[in-house]
């Protein structure tokens, strides 16, 4: 069994584009973070995400609004982050308060801003294969299938989960590369049926250790997109100690796929700057 881990993935894609960035001279290419509200994991992300933007020397804004904030004043926020000439992308951080349009401030984000790929237009050109920018945790999914020279043609690919953030884009780049992709979700009625059916499993359906060693096909490869809270530890969606002595490559958690997910925010907005 290989261990597909992340840091590999990571370090070589950060190598290339290091010398992107490089090559970029005196200019400081930036990235912002929009925090509004109390939310513990996304102020843990937002201090995560200076940390590794400005490692990488990246410049970096947090705009951050308090949990009584508007949806006026968060508009007039993200607004000011739009139309700032010094910021290339631009990453709003969920979940923000309840009284907050999240949907209705997404399409206000500006699409070349898009970092991860949030907005209705930037969906629409992913879906349509005309470019545009794909949500991050997706593309680290395909870099580290590339990465470790795992094919996706003429393979049976299942994904379990459907979000617009993960399941439905990375479906649609199975699919590019020519995979024969099965979609399933929570109201698939013969779940492990299906996933048995898989070469390459993806799962990304947010509940800890959903799929089991009973539904993994032997030898197949998994990767696991999940990260939930389980008797105290992070682990995915994969019941990884049973699952890893079937499958021939698994990803762990953590270690696995989030570690890939940052390196693509950093490239992405590298591609910001130049759009």
């Amino acid at each position: 069994m290989i261990e597909l881990r992340g840091k590999a993935v990571a370090d070589a894609h950060k190598a290339i584009l290091q010398e992107k960035v490089a090559a970029v001279g005196n200019s400081v290419i930036t990235m912002a973070v929009l925090l509004v509200g109390e939310d513990h994991g996304a102020h843990m992300y937002a201090t995560f995400m200076e940390k590794t933007a400005k490692n990488f020397g990246y410049g970096f804004v947090l705009k951050q609004l308090p949990e009584t904030a508007t949806q006026d004043e968060v508009v007039a926020a993200l607004h000011e982050l739009n139309t700032d000439p010094s910021i290339h992308g631009i990453l709003p951080l969920m979940p923000m308060p309840k009284h907050i349009d999240t949907e209705a401030l997404i399409d206000m984000l500006d699409p070349k801003k898009d970092i991860d790929g949030l907005t209705t237009y930037n969906i629409g050109l992913v879906t349509a294969g005309k470019g545009g920018f794909a949500p991050c945790t997706a593309k680290a999914c395909m870099a580290i299938l590339n990465h470790y020279n795992i094919p996706l043609e003429g393979k049976h690919v299942v994904v379990v989960g459907r979000s617009q953030v993960i399941g439905k884009p990375v479906a649609l780049m199975a699919l590019a590369a020519h995979g024969t992709v099965t979609m399933c979700h929570s109201r698939t009625p013969d779940l492990a049926e299906q996933v048995k059916r898989g070469d390459i499993v993806i799962a990304a359906a947010g509940r800890a250790h959903m799929i089991t060693a009973d539904m993994i096909k032997p030898g197949a490869v998994v990767i696991d997109v999940g990260i939930n809270e389980l008797e105290g530890k992070t682990v995915g969606d994969v019941d990884y100690e049973a699952v890893k002595d079937i499958a021939s490559a698994i990803t762990p958690v953590p270690g696995g796929v989030g570690s890939v997910t940052t390196t693509m925010m950093l490239e992405a907005v590298y591609e910001a700057y130049h759009a």
